[in-house]
């Protein structure tokens, strides 16, 4: 029991635990759901989930790995007073709702990923606790008030004395990562016993009792108790899983249905605004694929497609996600996007790609995590903005065009506190999620790289379940080749899949340096051979420099999975806020004001050129020192193109894409990084002559 008790007291509760328990049956079996539950209908993934632990990080995904180890990521819980102090994850009085779930949903992958025993002895106490301190019932998480104060059990008839549905969601997703890295025997009994005790409390206590998050974000709970479905193949599972879809946000339906992106378009007002919030629209993502996993209903793929290419075509940003400040805000650079947002909007992202195998997710998922998410965080990982903004000429105390400004003004400064604190916590899942999905299993048990970086690999394949090391050498996306070098005991029959991006035309492969295919951009390429030790399959994947389209009729320089932004040198300033504490500006240092010649959109292979500048070696940050690119442009200036209100409105453009008004004479040499790389830059820009 998680409160000490009398004896005498001890013993009346396990009788009415007891009586409870013959209840709990009772409901069990008087339980219905709209949907009609058929095991048979459910779709095995397209691609497995390999454990946690199994793809390791190398080169300059290593070293970020190592620095948010080193910093907020490896001890948030000692330097956050929130989770340091009466942690109530750990039987305290303290959190007691997202935040230390949403660290550990970082932290956990983290620690199994660099081998780190300090962090896996750190994450590992949370894990424990929750697991050593289930009720009777199956109920899990903090001592809850009622328990506490009056000693109540926790029974789902007496759910009343439970609390928010919403932080356990999370929590689950630590279990079953922390499950998936230690195949600790205890996990399965205890989502096992939680999941009864779910689908017998909801009846009594809806997913939206306590909160509207919980409403908003049920699809995180249906994700693994139909991952434990493929585990145990216990029916309840997606018996449970179908309730509280229908007690949760109808997601699938609005993705499906045009009205809500317009609507969220349109209006900003207080109005059904949990259904335009970007961090749950950045898990709701994943419902309608995981909807489809458990019913087979291909309707539910067209939702989750109309959706998302409704939702970035609407309010997309060209560095990857979409606008979320914290409303969806529609498709200007000028708009901003939450961190949260980012990192939630990958994971779904991962999630669609192993249910569906759609490499339109995969291609997302790159554009997201190499653009979006490095330029929002400081080198050292421990200062963040709540919103970031596309085109972001100063960062700074401001209301910005964001829906939520906030009177303080700190939602785009980078600091540990700054803004919600929701993102201090959720930021550390980005990297690491990213790369437990770098590989995954295939059918035939074979491997699948769909996301590119360098790592290594160890999985048993074939049938005879060999197991084998898959190096990925590279500086992807960098450089537009990558080199899988296989190490086995012996040569092992399995087949080796391969994504070939959308943006790639024609990709080259090689085995053992001679020519094997050329296969067309947008597709999954398969190999079946029997692989040999030393054994080097080489990738190629050319990289065209070509434009893209964008809100005001702006245009973004791409280049392979990356975009490219302006480069400013930055002034950057400290100051202290009394109630948010220590927190950066920066300001952009030369001019920012350009458009881009029309020749540049026109013929982009002749009018911009790319340079490597240096390699992307084992050093490497997601700062201006160290990009590794850089491509030049002709542009001019726009003299009257100036900020107003923190913000550098988009100059508007006639249909043709030029933009009209006053336009320097003098044609200047710009240069563009990528924009992971940038803190201030311009990276949509208006198109002169």
């Amino acid at each position: 029991m998680p409160v000490v008790h009398s004896s005498t007291k001890l013993v009346i509760r396990v009788a009415l635990i007891t009586i409870m328990a013959g209840c709990t049956f009772l409901s069990y079996a008087q339980h219905t759901v709209k949907e009609k539950v058929q095991p048979k209908k459910y779709v095995q993934p397209r691609y497995f989930e390999l454990p946690v632990g199994a793809i390791r990080p190398n080169g300059w995904l290593l070293h970020q790995a190592q620095i948010m180890a080193a910093n907020s990521t490896g001890h948030l819980d000692e330097v956050y007073n929130k989770l340091k102090n009466d942690n109530g994850w750990l039987g305290g009085k303290g959190d007691g709702w997202e935040e230390t779930p949403y660290w550990l949903d970082g932290a956990v992958p983290l620690a199994y990923q660099l081998n780190d025993e300090n962090l896996k002895k750190k994450v590992s106490k949370y894990v424990n606790w929750c697991i050593d301190n289930q009720r009777p019932s199956g109920y899990f998480g903090p001592v809850t008030k009622a328990e506490r104060d009056s000693g109540k059990v926790i029974t789902p008839m007496q759910c009343n004395s439970g609390e928010d549905w919403w932080p356990k969601m999370i929590m689950l997703k630590v279990m079953h990562q922390y499950y998936t890295a230690t195949l600790d025997k205890r996990v399965i009994p205890f989502l096992t016993n939680y999941f009864r005790y779910q689908l017998n409390a909801i009846r009594y206590c809806p997913v939206g009792k306590w909160t509207e998050w919980a409403t908003s974000r049920g699809s995180e709970n249906m994700l693994i108790a139909q991952w434990l479905y493929g585990v145990t193949k216990e029916r309840f599972l997606l018996e449970l899983s179908a309730l509280i879809k229908e007690q949760s946000f109808p997601w699938s339906d609005l993705l499906g249905n045009r009205d809500w992106v317009i609507n969220a378009a349109a209006f900003q007002n207080n109005d059904k605004w949990m259904q335009r919030h970007g961090v749950n629209v950045g898990m709701a993502i994943k419902e309608p694929v995981i909807n489809y996993q458990r019913t087979g209903d291909p309707l539910y793929l067209k939702q989750a497609k109309t959706g998302f290419n409704d939702l970035m075509t609407l309010h997309g940003l060209p560095i990857g996600i979409f606008s979320a400040d914290e409303d969806l805000h529609g498709n200007d650079p000028g708009q901003g996007a939450e961190l949260c947002a980012v990192v939630e909007a990958m994971y779904s992202l991962e999630q669609a790609t192993s249910i569906t195998g759609d490499i339109g997710y995969m291609d997302a998922l790159e554009r997201m995590a190499f653009n979006a998410l490095p330029s929002q965080t400081t080198d050292d990982y421990n200062k963040k903005q709540y919103f970031q903004v596309a085109n972001q000429v100063q960062i700074s105390r401001g209301v910005f065009n964001f829906s939520l400004p906030f009177e303080r003004k700190m939602n785009n400064v980078l600091g540990m506190r700054s803004g919600y604190t929701c993102c201090l916590a959720n930021m550390h899942q980005g990297w690491p999620k990213f790369t437990s999905h770098l590989w995954y299993g295939t059918a035939g048990n074979g491997l699948a790289a769909l996301h590119f970086a360098p790592n290594t690999t160890t999985a048993k394949v074939g049938n005879k379940q060999a197991e084998v090391m898959i190096r990925e050498v590279t500086d992807y996306p960098f450089s537009d080749q990558i080199n899988f070098e296989i190490t086995t005991a012996g040569a092992v029959d399995f087949p080796f899949e391969l994504r070939i991006p959308s943006w790639c035309k024609q990709a080259t492969l090689q085995i053992n340096g001679q020519a094997h295919s050329s296969p067309a951009g947008g597709q999954i390429v398969r190999i079946n051979r029997t692989w040999n030790n030393n054994d080097r399959l080489t990738l190629q994947l050319p990289m065209e420099i070509t434009t893209s389209n964008w809100g005001k009729n702006s245009r973004a320089v791409e280049r392979g999975p990356l975009v490219y932004a302006l480069k400013l040198g930055e002034r950057w300033e400290e100051g202290n806020d009394e109630r948010e504490g220590s927190y950066y500006s920066v300001f952009a240092e030369g001019a920012w004001n350009y458009g881009l010649l029309q020749s540049a959109i026109r013929e982009p292979q002749k009018s911009l050129q790319v340079k490597q500048v240096k390699q992307p070696d084992s050093s490497f940050i997601w700062n201006l020192a160290h990009a590794p690119l850089e491509i030049t442009a002709s542009a001019k200036k726009i003299p009257g193109w100036k900020i107003a209100n923190e913000v550098a409105a988009t100059p508007v453009s006639d249909r043709s894409g030029l933009y009209k008004g006053e336009v320097a004479n003098e044609v200047e040499t710009i240069t563009l990084v990528p924009v992971g790389c940038t803190k201030v830059r311009i990276v949509a820009f208006p198109v002169v002559r």
